[in-house]
């Protein structure tokens, strides 16, 4: 069904033989499950998922299946199960989130609807076409299902839940006590993680998490990655002239909102890409000589991506892709203000807004990166206002900006590389290729790890399965066949972690 060189291991064969023979059956569950709407702000939605997910498990004989809720009534549960294996030493949680990013259907490709799964012969950017499912239940490596959560992250459920379902009908046993955890809240920041965490901490106790969402490498290479970057926002609203004025009678004469604005974002970086803002960088505890090993090794997709991309030049020159991510980073989401195009205006506008992304790496503190970028601002002659700014303070600053701070944000997480039971992972996704196993200090984007150290004492690793081109949180959202299926046994040699 697809191509990878021959594995190391004769359990692994043994879990591919079954998802080889079982395909039809895993994409048929697969499809009804993203058919189900998951965007994380439609309660009655998640509800509907975790039941699914609930089915699922007990479908599979798995125990103790339940609903862990929080504190605050209504919040998406997490659905819960675990596998007691008789003489088993170690316990492993594997986590993945059922909730996906909010969809506009008027994006997605006319071929596409958002929870109405399609396959296609490939990429639609690559000139994939819409196919029927296969009579002969053979899937083909490139083959791309088409719908919200296709990739992030229900395609993380699907890998696991398959793993132990081929190693279970296979007649394998695990060598770990089992323990799953698919969480409904991810994509909202997973503002309500800690009091589940907490509410159960004895239930979830275990020696390592292993998370699966994200992608592979950009190479196609499976990869291991060991931190995540933290993340929050910043909210800033420029005012100007009370009311719109006409460009020709007033230009040259008041303020323009937009041009301050946008010097005031230029002000935050210089030519390189570096950030200016004082001590920006000053709290980031430097890699280990064994990450900064593992770093050096990753292999280079910089051209690769640039010319994927259609860009001439990268932001930061000089560095890599692989060590760009390990830095914290300040991003421009999007910025608001006057009409454009056919809607444009000869018009000084009344206000400009922008967002702000701030990620963070180890060592610095979400808080404390918020506020460098508020002092930054204030030494650039700005007064700072929580609120619409009255006639009094108009009257009295030149120059006005509205901040509206994350109240949420999280920190950077990542799990030492030399552990021993860090090792035994590493040799575990080996043992499913002869290709390079990437080894990522840190992943670029964020999820909230440190809330797993800071109430329950447990490590996390993080195992990617998703094609890089997977177009998460936009639309045409997909998953590669090949990645889904190389998912499940990667899974699956994590449950036989000897």
């Amino acid at each position: 069904m697809h191509q990878l060189v021959s594995a190391q291991s004769t359990e692994v064969l043994t879990i591919r033989n079954y998802g080889n023979k079982n395909a039809e059956l895993i994409i048929h569950e697969f499809m009804q499950f993203l058919s189900i709407p998951n965007v994380a702000a439609d309660r009655v939605g998640q509800q509907k998922n975790a039941a699914f997910i609930m089915a699922m498990i007990n479908k599979r004989g798995i125990q103790n299946v339940q609903l862990l809720d929080a504190a605050t009534a209504g919040v998406p549960p997490a659905v819960y199960g675990e596998v007691r294996v008789p003489g088993a030493t170690k316990t492993l949680i594997f986590y993945a989130h059922y909730d996906g990013q909010p969809v506009n259907p008027a994006q997605w490709a006319k071929e596409v609807s958002t929870f109405e799964p399609k396959l296609f012969s490939k990429a639609i950017d690559q000139g994939g076409i819409p196919i029927s499912s296969p009579v002969d239940g053979i899937y083909q490596s490139d083959w791309r299902l088409y719908a919200r959560g296709a990739s992030d992250d229900k395609a993380g459920v699907m890998a696991i839940l398959n793993a132990y379902d081929a190693i279970n009908k296979s007649g394998l046993t695990p060598r770990c006590n089992l323990k799953f955890f698919f969480e409904g809240e991810e994509e909202l920041g997973s503002p309500h993680l800690n009091e589940i965490l907490e509410k159960h901490q004895t239930l979830l106790q275990s020696d390592l998490w292993i998370i699966c969402d994200g992608p592979v490498h950009q190479s196609g290479k499976k990869q291991i990655v060991f931190g995540v970057r933290g993340d929050t926002h910043l909210d800033l609203t420029v005012y100007a002239s009370k009311r719109p004025l006409h460009s020709g009678h007033y230009g040259n004469w008041a303020p323009n909102p937009d041009m301050m604005l946008v010097k005031l974002l230029a002000s935050m970086k210089d030519e390189t890409g570096r950030v200016t803002i004082k001590g920006f960088y000053d709290d980031v505890i430097p890699l280990t000589p064994f990450e900064r090993k593992a770093l050096n090794e990753v292999p280079s997709v910089d051209e690769q991506m640039k010319n994927e991309l259609g860009i001439a030049a990268v932001e930061m020159q000089g560095v890599s892709l692989s060590e760009a991510i390990n830095l914290p980073s300040l991003n421009i989401n999007g910025i608001q203000s006057g009409n454009v195009g056919k809607m444009a205006s000869n018009q000084i506008p009344t206000q400009a807004t922008a967002v702000i992304d701030l990620r963070l790496v180890l060592g610095n503190d979400w808080k404390r990166q918020q506020q460098k970028v508020i002092d930054h601002i204030k030494a650039q002659g700005y007064y700072v206002t929580s609120h619409e700014p009255t006639d009094k303070e108009r009257a009295q600053y030149a120059k006005i900006i509205k901040i509206t701070a994350d109240e949420d944000g999280i920190n950077a997480q990542r799990t030492a590389m030399d552990l021993p039971i860090i090792q035994k992972v590493i040799t575990a996704v080996k043992s499913t290729t002869n290709e390079q196993v990437v080894l990522q200090p840190t992943m670029g984007g964020s999820l909230p790890l440190f809330l797993f150290e800071k109430y329950l004492n447990a490590k996390t690793v993080t195992i990617p399965i998703a094609n890089h081109d997977n177009n998460q949180h936009a639309e045409n959202e997909n998953i590669r066949m090949g990645n889904l299926f190389n998912g499940i046994e990667t899974m699956g040699s994590l449950m036989m972690l000897k």
